[in-house]
């Protein structure tokens, strides 16, 4: 009990990049601009679907909710790192840390969910599209949003459980960006075997077994499409696949490379360009490989932009 009050009372301290201490600034500003960016991205992406009626089918109801899970998940850890490298305060409290983890792995787990959900409904409207609006009515794409976040909630307790309860009796030096699975496992003195079983597994549950259906999707998918006789009806729906499949690759290669990997195997400095990448990178991509390059969006912000131009 003495061990826990004093893990509980004590704070960690994240290192970031303190190994280039001159560039704090470059880095801040650099930083700034990529948070800003996912931000005004996606919340942008988000006002103009909810505003424009043509806009509101299933698939663009399901690229609402990913614009709003990246701001969520983008805002978990960038803050923190922007302080950091403006103010020089490293320090993070116990729970703090554990809140920061618990909301990144939530949110992580969502993102698999809903990438699963927007193959099946490209499934549907390519391989069934005369039952599309049957099959993906309204009711069953809020079921399906609300379960996307309800069960990546749900997914992240037990892992975060399990690391609170761990002793960091050493040094409560985090290097990394943000307070992460692995930097924490390997700071540890406790056992960890149980807890990284308990990843696997989880990984297995939901990242792989979503991964799987994606790729079951996109069979079929391709399958039809090559039964399309249109070049322009092929091209289509190519482009419609491209952008989800392009956002697979990019979540999944780098989800696997930080996570699906024994500790003893994972470099703490090649972690943090990788997390950068996947926490920071990839939600301000999202606005442009989902929406911004997609003429229907397109029409939506010239429509938005001339009527803010008439006022």
């Amino acid at each position: 009990m003495e061990v826990e009050n004093q893990t509980l009372s004590s704070h960690f301290v994240i290192l970031g990049f303190d190994n280039l201490p001159k560039l704090h600034l470059i880095f801040f500003s650099v930083f700034l601009a990529i948070y800003l960016f996912a931000l005004t991205g996606n919340l942008l992406i988000s006002m103009v679907i909810c505003f424009d009626s043509r806009l509101h089918t299933p698939m663009y109801f399901f690229l609402t909710n990913l614009s709003m899970l990246d701001i969520c998940y983008t805002t978990v850890s960038a803050p923190k790192l922007l302080s950091i490298f403006l103010t020089g305060d490293k320090a993070i409290s116990f729970r703090g840390c554990m809140t920061q983890l618990y909301f990144f792995m939530s949110f992580g787990s969502t993102e698999y969910l809903l990438l699963t959900i927007m193959a099946y409904d490209r499934y549907i409207a390519i391989c069934k599209p005369l039952q599309y609006t049957v099959v993906m009515s309204k009711k069953l794409c809020i079921n399906l949003a609300l379960c996307a976040w309800t069960i990546g909630f749900l997914e992240a307790a037990p892992t975060t459980s399990l690391i609170s309860r761990l002793h960091f009796c050493a040094s409560k030096r985090i290097n990394h960006i943000f307070c992460d699975v692995t930097p924490l496992l390997t700071l540890s003195c406790s056992d960890t075997r149980v807890t990284e079983i308990v990843i696997y597994l989880e990984g297995i549950s939901v990242g792989f077994t979503c991964l799987l259906l994606i790729l079951v999707s996109y069979v079929y998918i391709i399958s039809s499409i090559l039964r399309i006789s249109s070049q322009t009806g092929r091209s289509k729906a190519y482009s419609n696949c491209g952008a989800h499949l392009t956002a697979v690759i990019l979540y999944y290669g780098i989800a696997f490379f930080l996570y699906m990997r024994p500790t003893s195997s994972y470099s703490l400095d090649e972690g943090k360009i990788l997390s950068v990448i996947y926490v920071a990178v990839i939600p301000m991509l999202n606005p442009i490989i989902y929406s911004l390059r997609n003429k229907d969006v397109k029409k939506a912000l010239q429509k938005v932009h001339k009527e803010l131009c008439l006022r």
